[in-house]
């Protein structure tokens, strides 16, 4: 193993701006130039790489709280089933990063660069040097914010006068139609000596899901966002999932009406924004959370059994327990920190859907059980 030395240019700097008027400056690396997005945190300890690549960060900009970032390097793009190993999409998903302190010369036997080659690679720009307790305690007291980040050319000075007007005028990604940015264009398989089917419909889907799917010999049929109810039932499919994704599940109409006929029919399961469409398109309600979950120690109740998992999350918006009465749907996990939805399921068909990420990556696998759950209704005549 040798340690790889970063070629990062130590004399850049860089500036968040949040919408508010707080001004964080620190030093720039990844790419030079101006983002904007939706400021976020997350506690998780490891796992940069997969959440960097997690669809569900489209349209904002990620502030890891642990203080030293980048000490493993990034790994290769090295395929396994068709799909990259070590990531959860094909590249970098979030609009900018902000660290605390940025390691430069990373050492771990999978890693064949930098963290600032890759955000340069990828045209993403990163701030460090930033006190991210100041931010995160901002963020979880008024909740998260708009804001700007820009990393400036070598030698080019801050100008006040215009970072400050920029952060006057910051456009909010959640009005606009995130999930079209993240999901499939086309139908893709995979997957071809399965016993069973599922049709995934995509809406920003990590690559961990796709692999659960196929390590329980299950073929897969990833479909668009917006596929109507007839192209996915015309696959003939033994069951449906619905992926996980990024923005305001409510402007999903399409997906929500596609759910809506497809629950009557075949087994389901979802993640994420899945549980929370599901909830939509039974006649739920959703809203936006004050902050929102991202880290890797959530605590999930099963109130079946009160049973305490562990989990993954990485959601701003969440299911409304009292909207759940009018619906079939019952209450199935709770958050035992806030007490917000974690889980809902069907009263009388299989269908069932969980606000965390049972595939982690990265996290605790302890609800992998989930897929297996899935797989099971699948055998059902």
């Amino acid at each position: 193993m040798v340690p790889q030395h970063s070629t990062f240019e130590k004399s850049k700097k860089a500036i968040l701006l949040l919408e508010d008027g707080t001004l964080f400056v620190g030093k720039g690396f990844g790419a030079t130039g101006k983002i904007s997005g939706e400021v976020v945190f997350s506690t998780q300890m490891v796992g940069y790489p997969e959440a960097l690549t997690d669809p569900s960060y489209k349209g904002q900009v990620l502030t890891l709280t642990y203080p030293m970032i980048g000490n493993y390097g990034v790994p290769s793009n090295e395929l396994n089933l068709g799909l990259p190993l070590y990531f959860e999409s094909d590249h970098i998903q979030v609009q900018g990063l902000v660290i605390h302190e940025l390691c430069h010369e990373p050492f771990h036997w999978a890693s064949t660069r930098t963290l600032d080659k890759w955000l340069l690679d990828e045209g993403v720009p990163g701030i460090y040097g930033v006190d991210t307790r100041r931010l995160t305690k901002k963020l979880r007291t008024h909740g998260v914010m708009l804001g700007v980040l820009q990393v400036f050319d070598t030698g080019q000075e801050i100008d006040l006068d215009t970072v400050l007007k920029d952060g006057k005028n910051i456009a909010d990604p959640n009005l606009t139609d995130l999930v079209k940015e993240v999901s499939v264009k086309q139908p893709v398989k995979y997957g071809v000596d399965g016993k069973k089917t599922v049709v995934l419909i995509d809406c920003g889907v990590k690559y961990s899901i796709i692999r659960n799917l196929l390590k329980r010999g299950i073929n897969v049929v990833r479909v668009p966002y917006d596929a109507s109810a007839s192209e996915v039932l015309a696959y003939n499919p033994d069951g449906v999932f619905l992926s996980n994704g990024p923005g305001d599940p409510k402007k999903c109409v399409k997906t929500i009406d596609c759910v809506r006929e497809v629950v009557d029919k075949v087994p389901f399961m979802g993640i994420c924004l899945g549980a929370q469409i599901l909830a939509l398109a039974l006649g739920g309600d959703t809203y936006k959370l004050k902050f929102g979950h991202r880290a890797q120690n959530q605590p999930a109740l099963d109130l079946s059994s009160r049973r305490c998992y562990i989990t993954t999350q990485n959601h701003g918006y969440a299911v409304d327990i009292e909207s759940l009465k009018k619906t079939p749907l019952e209450m199935w996990f709770i958050n035992a920190n806030d007490k917000t939805t974690e889980g809902v399921k069907h009263k009388s068909k299989p269908v069932f859907a969980v606000q965390w990420h049972p595939e982690a990556s990265p996290g605790p696998y302890d609800t992998e059980l989930l897929f297996d759950k899935f797989a099971k209704t699948l055998e059902a005549p």
